[in-house]
């Protein structure tokens, strides 16, 4: 049986990173824990990144999902604006990018995932992926200029939120979608359709079964090229096509990986390491393959799961029971640690209408009616956006 460690380092303010730490605190861990962000933003919640924030209903103080004086009482010591580029697996050392190296006895990995881009958009003002808080604004604040066009390439989640937030601002949308129906990997074809039409409904010029070729700009974007021939003119473009898990920093650290850091069923990666969130790629009972899930309420079990289950921080640095599984599609949903506001943040959806089908399931996920139009607040103000069961 291992020593049980001084000291845990969790790499990732995010989700994840800060449940693992609370979750040490409540398990009675009382030694050192550091929190290692490389944004210079302290944790917030992602979802309502394409929503509430970049709607400007909401400043981005409101997505915060702690502050200092809560990680203080706690004893997490967070280092935000600070990247780690190296990890040493046995010597039990981390490299930050200040070239500063940080010892630890159980580390924590949660540094998530960035957007995927398209090639030949870098330095081309006006296209933009979101994923962090800064994403977030820059689009805000692309989009409060009043955009004559604005083209959003992807629509899965995020590209069907930001389509229907930029509506909502009355602005003109073309959401393009190489599948033949937006959406049906997480809420399958039949579900997809009736998002595609309440898109449309709402005045978004939605092309399905076509990709892009290219974007392109005299220094600022002005038109996206598709893949039939046609173009579409873009003062605004929002590139949504997935994300890559950020592992680049554990190249040479002796971990496995695959489609991002491999763990056991305990999000064990290596003796006092684990993974938690979208970095992780570890065994789902539930479809029986090791997968990778994109989603809030896998990132924040997770979290929890890995550092206070066990897996870090007791002697042996082994958990004797797996991970929940988790479905992709994202049920089913714990209860919110936090929630500004008190209005239930990551259970906004991508559309707003009426859905006259009674529910569709997916992969085990089950996508409840919503209510009429009538009876939906706002809804003369937000275009496309309706409510259904609990997501990402």
């Amino acid at each position: 049986m291992s020593q049980a460690p001084r000291a845990i380092t969790i790499v990732g303010a995010s989700l994840a990173g800060l449940n693992a730490a609370e979750a040490l605190r409540r398990e009675g861990f009382d030694g050192p824990v550091a929190l290692i962000g490389a944004e210079s933003h302290l944790p917030y919640d992602r979802p309502p990144l394409s929503k509430q924030v970049l709607a400007g209903d909401w400043e981005p103080e409101r997505a915060a999902l702690t502050d200092s004086e809560e990680l203080e009482e706690d004893g997490i010591e967070a280092r935000l604006g600070v990247r780690a580029t190296a990890l040493d697996l046995a010597a039990h050392e981390l490299t930050l990018h200040t070239g500063e190296t940080v010892a630890f006895d159980g580390l924590v990995i949660a540094t998530g995932a960035r957007c995927r881009t398209m090639p030949g958009t870098e330095g081309l003002d006006g296209v933009h992926v979101l994923r962090s808080l800064d994403d977030c604004l820059a689009l805000r604040a692309d989009l409060e200029a009043m955009p004559q066009r604005v083209v959003v390439v992807g629509a899965g989640f995020i590209g069907a939120e930001v389509a229907a937030t930029a509506r909502g601002r009355g602005l003109d949308v073309t959401l393009v979608e190489a599948l033949p129906t937006p959406l049906s990997r997480v809420l399958g074809d039949e579900m997809g359709q009736v998002c595609g039409e309440v898109h449309r409904d709402h005045g978004v010029d939605l092309r399905t079964g076509v990709g892009v070729d290219r974007i392109s700009g005299d220094g600022r974007v002005q038109q996206v090229t598709l893949s039939d021939g046609s173009t579409v003119d873009a003062d605004v473009v929002v590139v949504g096509i997935g994300v890559i898990p950020n592992t680049e920093w554990l190249d040479g650290s002796g971990l496995e990986m695959g489609d991002g850091v491999l763990c056991d069923a305990s999000c064990l990666a290596a003796e006092g390491v684990t993974a938690a969130g979208d970095v992780a790629s570890w065994p789902n009972e539930l479809f029986d393959e090791t997968m990778r899930v994109e989603h809030w309420d896998n990132a924040a079990q997770q979290g929890s799961h890995a550092a206070g289950g066990g897996t870090v921080h007791s002697g042996a640095l082994v958990l004797e029971r797996p991970v929940r599984p988790q479905d992709p599609a994202g049920r089913p949903r714990p209860r919110r640690r936090r929630g500004p506001g008190g209005d239930g943040i990551g259970r906004g959806a991508a559309f707003r209408g009426n859905l006259r089908s009674s529910r569709t399931h997916h992969r085990g996920a089950r996508v409840q009616p919503a209510p009429s139009r009538d009876a939906l607040p706002g809804t003369d103000r937000a275009a496309g956006q309706f409510r259904r069961g609990p997501r990402r």
